[in-house]
């Protein structure tokens, strides 16, 4: 089962890796064709592309695997993958375009360009349709793994159940083996004891053991392997730690220890970390500069209209819950601290301001948490942070509350966008907020900005 996985990962790796050459060597036809039909002669040399063609093999190779299209436990998982290969695809296109900019070595014609990022785009997601077409005939084709199973009860029955709908893999129970204490649920197959398992021969026609018990029966795991020892064969163990857990990354080795993650999170990728955190410095500085006239004449406005601060400071959690500083312009009338860290604003609110209102309608009062992303305590996207007070109401009545302090709180969100914020359901919030925690990526950041611009413009929910 493993080896079968492992032979397709490489062979859809290594294709995966030569695409840059081959769109390349299609599109400089197209392009050369192109010109002679025009009568003109196409003049670049085509030798003359080694060294940027191979920069773009190995910056595409390390997106491919970054982005998951040499991802083959996905491929049946995606319709046809072109949303990481478009990610993939368009991100190695502006590192080529930075090398040719900065460099004067370099010479790619335009045309040729473009055409080579289409067709590296387009013969990635027919790659990937040919694969599915080719395993599937393989799995169709093939022998099927014959499978002993450790286990007999309903987890077992279920797990064996959820095995099989696997597409890479064709397998079959040749039969299960009931442990101590266990009610069987198999009807279909034979049942063995535990202490019977020497009965049992690889000469019967079983390829692996897959242990498929309860977490809570772990502990037998010992004596399972033991008994497992004599016949030879691979050994697999089924891990479900439950519905509301999913550990998406492989067990790994730190130390002399053994560990899984169980909350895997965009925040811990290489993308989010820097390509994000690199959009979110060069954004914030870009808009306070562009804004700075409008941030002063705010700034005097609230000094001119009503005594008190220009800011306002409020505690709100962030990423891991980590308390930060928030800073907005204060758009209500001064009072006790306390009292605005309890109370929601609502639309018909006595303390906002003539001018407060105005801001809130627009959404300027949030024009200072821009500092905020400069500092690292925010990111321009992502969930709402919010106050202490209501994060402890909310984790008592709102199941999985707590996950989306898993990514970086932000200025906008997919809650806001699409109108799910001031007095409204937290329960839709958080659905919101975490349907952009499970599909994230950086194209999304740049949906919900442009999405904002609009929310903004009609300024739906905003008081």
């Amino acid at each position: 089962m493993i080896l079968r996985l492992k032979y397709y990962r490489f062979c859809l790796r290594v294709v995966t890796y030569l695409l840059p050459f081959l769109a390349f060597e299609l599109g400089w036809r197209m392009w050369t064709n192109a010109w002679k039909s025009l009568e003109r002669l196409a003049d670049f040399d085509s030798f003359g592309h080694f060294r940027l063609l191979a920069l773009a093999a190995l910056v595409w190779a390390i997106l491919a695997e970054q982005y998951g299209v040499t991802n083959v436990d996905t491929l049946f998982r995606e319709r046809t993958g072109t949303r990481a290969a478009l990610a993939a695809n368009a991100v190695t296109s502006v590192v080529l375009l930075a090398a040719l900019f900065f460099s004067q070595d370099f010479i790619f014609p335009r045309g040729l360009f473009a055409i080579w990022a289409v067709l590296l785009l387009f013969l990635t997601v027919v790659m990937r349709a040919c694969f599915r077409i080719y395993v599937r005939l393989k799995i169709s084709d093939g022998k099927r793994v014959r499978l002993v199973v450790v286990g007999a009860d309903t987890f077992a029955h279920r797990a064996v159940f959820r095995l099989q709908q696997v597409p890479l893999v064709s397998c079959e129970v040749a039969a299960f083996v009931r442990l101590p204490g266990q009610q069987a649920a198999v009807t279909d197959k034979p049942v063995h004891e535990l202490e019977e398992l020497g009965e049992l021969d690889v000469e019967q026609g079983i390829d692996e053991a897959v242990i498929a018990i309860d977490p809570a029966e772990f502990h037998e795991m010992p004596r399972i392997l033991k008994a497992l020892e004599h016949l030879r064969i691979p050994m697999r163990a089924i891990v479900d730690l439950g519905e509301d857990i999913v550990a998406r990354e492989r067990l790994f080795q730190l130390g002399r220890m053994q560990m899984l993650d169980l909350t895997s999170t965009p925040a811990e990728s290489l993308d989010y970390n820097l390509l994000k955190r690199a959009f979110d410095i060069v954004f914030s500085a870009s808009v306070l500069i562009v804004t700075a006239p409008a941030f002063a004449l705010i700034m005097l406005g609230i000094w001119y209209t009503s005594p008190g601060p220009v800011f306002f400071w409020q505690d709100r959690l962030g990423l891991n819950g980590k308390l930060f500083h928030m800073l907005k312009f204060r758009t209500m009338k001064v009072c006790a601290c306390s009292e605005s860290d309890t109370h929601w604003t609502t639309e018909s609110d006595a303390g906002r301001t003539s001018l407060g209102t105005f801001l809130r309608k627009t959404s300027l009062d949030e024009l200072p948490q821009f500092i905020n992303v400069l500092k690292g305590d925010m990111s321009v996207v992502g969930p709402r942070p919010e106050r202490p007070h209501f994060v402890q109401k909310f984790l008592n009545d709102i199941t999985r509350y707590n996950n989306r302090h898993w990514l970086k709180a932000g200025i906008t969100g997919w809650a806001q966008v699409n109108g799910w914020r001031g007095d409204t359901s937290i329960q839709k919030r958080l659905e919101y907020d975490l349907y952009y925690l499970q599909n994230w990526s950086f194209f999304f950041d740049l949906r919900i900005i442009v999405l904002t611009i609009i929310s903004a413009v009609i300024g739906r929910n905003a008081y």
